[in-house]
């Protein structure tokens, strides 16, 4: 039986991408170790894992996740208020299949697709 799923996204700097995650998103970093060119975090029920990949261009970064929510809502509106980089296609709107979401990107262009079922 499957239990969780833990993405892991590449990263160029540690220190950026915990600073990013924890203030603007209030992340925490999961454990007391802090392991050379690894970062885990959590927040509510999810981990995201970051590995480093220094030479990583972000114009061509490809990482996605998906995060459903309840508080669709609450998220735009901290993303909007922290002036967090939406694309222009990524605005809070309704899909066809049920979901409602907006999209951001991390300093390294990793994509966050935030959803709620309506």
């Amino acid at each position: 039986m499957l239990t969780y799923i833990n993405p892991k996204l590449p990263m160029r700097n540690k220190a950026i991408t915990r600073d990013f995650y924890i203030n603007k998103l209030g992340f925490e970093q999961l454990g007391k170790e802090d392991y050379d060119g690894y970062l885990m975090l959590k927040k509510d029920n999810i981990e995201i894992h970051f590995f480093e990949f220094a030479g990583l261009d972000p114009a061509v970064n490809y990482g996605q996740v998906y995060i459903r929510t309840d508080h669709i809502e609450e998220w735009y509106g901290l993303a909007l208020a922290k002036q967090l980089n939406i694309p222009q296609a990524g605005h809070l709107h309704l899909k066809p299949w049920g979901q409602k979401e907006f999209a951001l990107l991390d300093p390294d262009s990793n994509s966050l697709t935030f959803g709620q079922a309506i």
